[in-house]
């Protein structure tokens, strides 16, 4: 309540010294955030000088898209620069975040639709249709789950969807968009004609021995990396010895020369999911960049190495 000496003004003064209109102030009276300080004895609002700098600080929280429930909580706090407001401007910065993503993606998509053949533009059209802006990783990561063994420990999965999903850009170079893109169709195409079965190699562990087989690959690609990243000729090492135990934990066998070479042959003869990895590897690396390591080039250098460090042996 206002004081015998504080000014009192109409809702129309309060609107003229603060710049607003009249329904804006009526507005936030009606919402309980602008509290009058008395009414006249016709039962017309009146408001004091508090409230002035109430509806200052009320429109300065709007210009920054504040929702009313977190303003709401910004001025019940005791300190208006307190908590409540730290809270609000984070919330506020994420979603600022995910909008410019958002919009970055659609900017690249409509770049590729542009650029592309004029015959091209409805068959990208569709393909780039398929995605949320910004882009899920969910059908990346079902689909890995339909892959992997059946019954695999949930840690041994979520370790190895880890480095199998790649992360879209936030600032995707349109090429990164229509990978991501083609990615996202090859992992959602309903025909199972078109999925790859899993390597034989891969499922004879059984589900236990699976657990272990992808923990070790897992390592064994982390290590490989650092070799693939420098374009370094495969060679045996300690990423090789740590691919090969992998495989060797799963099967409760001995890495020796014999294993090795069995091993080399059974991976030469499964089939190889190279499509996706190709396209992770350009999700992850924007033109002119070195190819980021995946995966799939990591396998791909650890088989190189194994195969000549058998082809030495022999």
């Amino acid at each position: 309540m206002s004081t015998s000496h504080e000014p009192l003004w109409s809702i129309g003064e309060l609107a003229e010294r603060a710049g607003a209109t009249v329904k804006t102030v009526r507005f936030y009276s009606d919402q309980g955030l602008l509290p009058e300080a008395a009414r006249s004895s016709g039962g017309h609002r009146r408001y004091g000088p508090q409230s002035l700098e109430r509806l200052k600080l009320i429109r300065s929280l709007r210009t920054f898209d504040l929702p009313l429930p977190e303003i709401r909580r910004v001025l019940e706090d005791e300190d208006a620069a307190g908590p409540a407001l730290e809270h609000a401007v984070d919330s506020r910065l994420r979603e600022l975040g995910s909008e410019l993503t958002a919009l970055r993606w659609r900017e690249a998509a409509l770049q590729l639709v542009r650029d592309c053949p004029p015959a091209q533009r409805a068959d990208r059209l569709r393909l780039l249709g398929t995605l949320n802006t910004p882009p899920s990783t969910a059908p990346l990561a079902r689909f890995w789950r339909a892959w992997l063994p059946p019954r695999m420990p949930r840690r041994a999965t979520a370790a190895f969807l880890e480095v199998a999903v790649p992360e879209p850009p936030d600032a995707p170079h349109p090429s990164q968009a229509l990978a991501f893109a083609q990615l996202h169709a090859m992992t959602t195409d309903p025909c199972p004609g078109s999925r790859q079965p899993q390597p034989e190699v891969h499922r004879v562990a059984g589900a236990g021995g699976a657990a272990l087989l992808y923990a070790g690959l897992v390592e064994a690609f982390e290590l490989a990396a650092p070799q693939v990243r420098r374009a370094r000729d495969p060679r045996p090492g300690e990423a090789l010895d740590a691919y090969v135990a992998a495989y060797a934990s799963a099967y409760g066998s001995r890495d020796t020369p014999d294993f090795r070479r069995l091993l080399d042959a059974r991976l030469t003869a499964d089939p190889r999911l190279d499509r996706y990895w190709e396209l992770t590897a350009a999700v992850l690396t924007p033109p002119g960049d070195s190819p980021q390591p995946t995966p799939g080039s990591a396998d791909d250098w650890l088989r190189a190495a194994l195969r000549r460090e058998n082809a030495t042996a022999a």
